[in-house]
């Protein structure tokens, strides 16, 4: 199971929100690369970034950071935020970002996700309030249910489904395995837990799981409740 330490982006620091309310954003660098530079000096093989405006705005908005993380590190890096048409997917692959994350237009758009799966690495976001889509950067809530969305994508060349539990992220709650495994099962493709991860236990209840491809870890490594140093 991978690890991904996760970095949100906001007005071009390193934050993390709580119930993705754009609000509750609490700082923790004001270089985002140099917070990349550590969990790849940890021994991480991937990072998780989010241009959290870019999620509200529909289009790139922390350019300048994402570069900068790519030209000061070598870690793979997966990102998502506001990623809606095939020009932007070619954009963040030339600036050399290893694997693009497509949320929202998933819902708006799958036949689109699915053609972009066959030409470019994506993994599909899909976040969940009660167990049905949220889009729009968690502002509105559809009448999807999460496990039907991710059944979308059963064949299509997707590499991965993130599963976020908005109602768990970033309130160190623990993490909801079940909704996890509802999600992985439901399109069998490698899916990756996020969304209130808070210690060592939640890590140790998703490795049961040989579904669980990976989990994405935020708050509960800035707040030092988890020592990710032991998992890589």
């Amino acid at each position: 199971m991978t690890i991904f330490p996760a970095i949100d982006l906001k007005d071009g620091k390193a934050v993390r929100l709580t119930k993705g309310a754009m609000e509750s954003a609490k700082i923790y660098s004001e270089t985002p690369w140099e917070l990349v530079k550590t969990f790849e000096e940890m021994g991480a093989e991937w990072v998780h970034l989010v241009d959290l405006n870019g999620a509200f705005a529909g289009e790139p908005k922390n350019l300048e950071q994402i570069r900068a993380i790519r030209e000061n590190c070598t870690v793979k890096l997966e990102l998502g935020g506001g990623i809606r048409d095939e020009a932007t997917i070619q954009r963040y692959l030339e600036l050399g970002i290893d694997r693009i994350i497509l949320g929202s237009i998933a819902l708006r758009d799958p036949e689109f996700v699915k053609t972009m799966a066959a030409k470019y690495p994506i993994a599909v976001g899909i976040d969940a309030i009660d167990g049905y889509v949220a889009v729009e950067g968690w502002g509105e809530v559809s009448t999807m249910k999460a496990t039907d969305l991710a059944r979308l994508f059963a064949d299509a060349g997707v590499e991965a489904i993130i599963c976020t539990d908005v109602g768990r992220d970033g309130t160190l709650s623990g993490v909801n395995v079940d909704f996890t495994l509802e999600i992985a099962r439901s399109c069998g493709i490698p899916t990756i837990a996020s969304g209130g991860v808070k210690d060592e236990r939640d890590i140790e209840a998703l490795l049961k799981h040989s579904e669980v491809a990976g989990v994405i870890v935020g708050k509960a490594f800035y707040e030092g409740t988890i020592d990710l140093k032991k998992f890589f």
